[in-house]
């Protein structure tokens, strides 16, 4: 066989790279050696080739088969699914597809012993592992080769599909069809199909505990067998893995955690480990039943809301609204008004009668000395209400144009807000507005009614 020596060298190679490599904490490596047989029959050409698949399983007429071990196959797992696997197969040519002479019979093309050889990668993903089959693992693979027919080599592009079956988890059989297209025309595109026995090695036992690592649940930390090789610390039957209290001896009713005050909270769990409490309170007592623990609550003894403290809300003004929701806690006023005293129609009538009763320089918005004494009335009334929100309003009689009464309005108006706010009203709760002539109540056609128009009013808006 003129390409026997290449086989045993690329045997030989094969051996000792895997050898030299076979420690791997994850055992990642597979020996193989089987058969195979080539066909050059269903590969989609012309006579004496066929169509893709035709007879393919025509073993009798078309599988070139050498009946001895001719394949070696050396394979590492890369993860995720992936392995690459190297191998050389050896075998003897003497049928090329089928003739068909004039008469329309076909007969099988024989050709002289030829000597095929070839070496070849395959980069496969394995469906077994995807599907957790433990026994059964078919998968699909892609790689290239070297091919030589006689003295005629080539490159070849490789697409296999097999199936393995382990009857353990260090040996197993497997079965792989690849079709192999050739670069160079010289070289005819064909399958070979492939069987026999596998082997899985290298597995090693990194701690030392007599499990080896792919069986070892815990491989870098000794432990037990029947836990898998995970150890208990604590002896307390449960593995530390899950265990949430490794090192300290619990109940496996809490995970391996103990329960020091019986109170059904695990310690690891409990912020009160040493006092009988409540599940709902991370194991902590509740004297006053509030929902709030007691090293939380400062009246511990006294139901409260959580967001007091766990004490009562006080009503310090005693109108019947909480201080929490009483927006005057300090002034008695009903709850319809948020606990605020409301502003009667005759606070309202009051306000105005004093408002208009403020005198202004002729023609101008400042406010004259002598109406002084009303607007601290004014101020008083405003400051019962706390919460109430006011607008100054400004109105002048026709005299004169609409556009300076307008502009004479607003300042006034405004003058009198600035008067309220530099003298202690909260500016948040007042605006003003100037109507000018717009708005009379009573007639610019006399004197005394020219005089009553020309008004400050202060009105409620809220």
């Amino acid at each position: 066989m003129k390409h026997l020596s290449k086989l045993l060298f690329a045997m030989l190679f094969l051996l000792s790279f895997s050898i030299a490599n076979a420690q791997d904490k994850n055992n990642p490596w597979a020996f193989g050696i089987g058969t195979n047989a080539v066909d050059f029959y269903p590969v989609g050409e012309s006579a004496p080739q066929g169509a893709f698949f035709d007879e393919y399983f025509n073993a009798n007429d078309h599988w070139n088969i050498l009946p001895a071990p001719t394949v070696i196959t050396v394979g590492r797992y890369l993860g995720d699914g992936f392995s690459f696997t190297a191998g050389g197969s050896l075998n003897t040519i003497t049928r090329i597809g089928s003739n068909v002479d004039m008469n329309g019979f076909e007969s099988v093309n024989r050709v002289d012993n030829l000597t095929y050889f070839a070496v070849d990668g395959l980069v496969s993903y394995s469906f077994g592992e995807a599907l957790k089959w433990s026994k059964v693992d078919p998968y699909l693979g892609v790689g290239g080769g070297y091919t030589w027919v006689d003295e005629i080599g080539a490159g070849t592009l490789n697409g296999g599909l097999g199936i393995k079956y382990w009857f353990n988890d260090n040996f197993g059989v497997n079965v792989q069809s690849t079709y192999k297209h050739a670069f160079e025309d010289y070289l005819l595109n064909h399958f070979q199909h492939t069987a026999g026995i596998i082997i899985k090695f290298g597995g090693k036992d990194t701690d030392g505990d007599g499990i080896y690592d792919h069986e070892d649940a815990c491989p870098e930390v000794p432990g037990l067998v029947q836990f898998n090789g995970c150890p208990d610390s604590d002896g307390d039957g449960i593995p530390d893995a899950e265990d949430d209290c490794p090192y300290e001896a619990g109940l496996a009713e809490f995970n391996g955690c103990p329960d020091t005050d019986g109170d059904g909270v695990p310690d690891k769990d409990d912020k009160c480990p040493t006092v009988a409490g409540l599940k709902s309170l991370n194991g902590c007592p509740d004297a006053d039943g509030d929902g709030i623990a007691d090293g939380d609550d400062d009246c511990p003894n006294e139901a409260g809301p959580k967001e007091n403290n766990g004490c009562p809300w006080p009503d310090r003004d005693g109108d019947g609204v909480l201080d929490k929701d009483d927006q005057c806690p300090d002034v008695a006023g009903p709850a319809s008004n948020n606990g605020c005293p409301e502003v009667t129609e005759d606070v309202k009538k009051t306000l105005n009668e004093y408002a208009k009763t403020i005198l202004f320089d002729t023609g101008k918005s400042s406010i004259q000395p002598e109406s002084e004494k009303v607007l601290k009335d004014i101020i008083a009334i405003l400051n019962e209400y706390p919460t109430a929100k006011f607008r100054v309003e400004g109105h002048t009689d026709s005299v004169g144009s609409n556009a300076n009464n307008l502009k004479l309005s607003k300042e006034r108006a405004a003058s009198v807000m600035k008067y309220l706010i530099e003298n202690g009203v909260g500016s948040s709760r007042l605006s003003s507005e100037g109507f000018g002539e717009d708005k009379p109540i009573a007639s610019n056609k006399t004197k005394d009614g020219r005089a009553v128009n020309r008004r400050v009013e202060i009105n409620l808006t809220n």
